[in-house]
């Protein structure tokens, strides 16, 4: 983030062996870097927000590892101290988005009541907080327009995004008018044009890739600015997802996106993926998903549960899972089986899971912990053992999920429930592991110990190792092979294809 003079650059700064994320300061024309914050706490991070109009004073945001209590300062940027501007008692997320031209006010986005993000202004100078939003979903706060006659935010409801434009007199809010998915604001340092006059929105959905559109605020008309999808990508209609929801083993309702191929016969013949998502702190949204696009074409219905820890539902549904790992969230992928079933399209023998990192780590534990129900799983970079993981993983993450699990001293027992390594030997499934060879975050030994056991157990699995590749395949060529070898290994133990030779 660059100072208005141009003269520096605040960045994020953590030590490679360090768990905490400060705030640091980059001197452009001597290359020197200097600590600006300097946290003791274990896992929390700095995150700088805005400069003031001066260059004197920095506005940042610090939140705690398991991102459920976070708080706004007023950093001064010539002796490094900070003020809190939003002191509270109990775990309350504050997250500061952006300053006023005019140095006076704050957009937040803040969970004060009832757990929920919605937007907010903090008067910097008195530190009144004043609501702007009250919704039970997610409201995420945007920028400040160049004259702050208006703000942005966007609203997160069940997975889809839609993207608002506010009058900062009159605090009404006007929806930017977008087609169906992901609508979220874009542009560097802002979305708003110099002039105040338009924004750049970017628009993705599942079965259409992101481009960004210009919004005339006056006229209300959207233009489309880029064209990423191929022409032939254009011409094939793919399956939109459908949100549907469900509910699980004790009444709770779950979410789910859910994809149906056309032309199914209605007759229990088709064959159904569950499509865990990473984190556990995050949530399966509408965006553009090549995975899911090359499955359903080929006659896969998919469907991707929102389980207990995901984002998107307040902060207690967040923290639901918390030491129950692959527990009560499981169950809520379980029940997604259940309404597959229910649709009357499924065939219950070929039913199969596939997910990365805690997807993948909810994979191997769907397979361990409930083999009767999977005929076919793909393991992409998951977790076998949290005990292991903590060792080998970032100490960044270490400390993440030490707020999930507890102690790893004192909650022996949770860490052990907790890991697939004690329910894999039970798997019946085919199991297919795709993994980095350099992955940072869940290290290559995880699926080393994947593979080993399952090998002296006799099981059908195989393993491919992606050289210079870390959480996640970032080159072309392996995407390609990844979701290739997946739809080969779904291909054979669900529909009943023969592999090519």
């Amino acid at each position: 983030m660059w100072s208005h003079d141009g003269r520096t650059i605040a960045f994020d700064y953590k030590l490679k062996e360090g768990s905490q994320y400060d705030i640091a300061l980059l001197d452009w024309n001597t290359r020197k870097v200097q600590l600006l914050t300097h946290e003791q706490q274990t896992g929390y991070s700095w995150n700088a927000v805005a400069w003031s109009s001066d260059d004197k004073t920095i506005y940042a945001s610090r939140r705690n590892p398991p991102y459920t209590d976070a708080d706004v300062y007023r950093i001064d940027v010539a002796t490094g101290k900070t003020e809190n501007l939003t002191s509270h008692q109990g775990a309350i997320r504050y997250l500061a988005a952006s300053l006023s031209p005019d140095d006076k006010m704050l957009l937040l986005s803040a969970d004060a009541k009832g757990g929920y993000i919605n937007v907010a202004l903090l008067d910097v100078a008195t530190r009144r907080i004043t609501r702007v939003t009250d919704l039970k979903w997610e409201a995420y706060a945007g920028d400040f327009s160049p004259d702050g006659k208006r703000y942005s935010h966007t609203v997160n409801e069940d997975g889809v995004i839609d993207a608002y434009i506010v009058d900062r007199a009159t605090n009404q809010a006007e929806k930017v008018d977008l087609p169906h998915g992901l609508n979220s604001f874009s542009g560097n340092p802002t979305e708003f044009a110099p002039q105040g006059d338009r924004v750049i929105v970017s628009h993705e959905a599942s079965n259409q890739p992101g481009d960004l559109w210009v919004y005339d605020l006056r006229t209300r008309h959207a233009e489309q600015l880029t064209f990423s999808a191929i022409s032939s990508l254009r011409a094939t209609p793919l399956p939109p997802s459908q949100i549907v929801h469900y509910k699980s083993f004790d009444g709770k309702i779950i979410t789910a996106l859910l994809w149906v191929p056309f032309n199914l016969q209605r007759d229990g013949s088709s064959p159904a993926l569950v499509l865990p998502h990473g984190g556990p702190t995050g949530q399966m949204v509408d965006n553009w998903n090549t995975d899911v696009a090359a499955l359903t074409t080929r006659g896969y219905i998919c469907i991707a549960p929102n389980p207990r820890g995901s984002t998107g539902y307040g902060v207690d549904f967040q923290k639901a899972n918390f030491q129950d790992l692959g527990g009560g969230d499981l169950k809520d992928e379980i029940a997604a089986v259940d309404f597959l079933k229910a649709t009357g399209y499924v065939d219950a023998k070929k039913i199969g899971i596939y997910g990365g990192s805690y997807g993948g780590f909810m994979t191997l534990m769907a397979i361990g912990k409930s083999p009767d129900i999977w005929a076919a799983a793909v393991d992409e970079y998951g977790i076998i053992n949290w005990s292991s993981m903590l060792k080998s993983s970032d100490p960044g993450l270490s400390e993440y999920l030490k707020a999930l699990l507890g102690s790893p001293e004192e909650n022996r027992k949770v860490y052990e429930e907790d890991s697939p390594m004690t329910y894999i030997r039970s798997e019946k499934a085919p199991l297919l592991v795709l993994q980095g060879d350099n992955d940072p975050r869940v290290p290559k030994e995880e699926a080393q110990q994947v593979v080993e056991i399952l090998k002296k157990e006799g099981r059908i699995v195989d393993v491919h190792y992606y050289a210079n590749e870390g959480h996640g395949f970032v080159k072309r060529e392996n995407q390609i092979d990844s979701i290739r070898r997946t739809i080969a290994w779904f291909d054979q133990y669900l529909m009943g294809k023969i592999p090519a030779p």
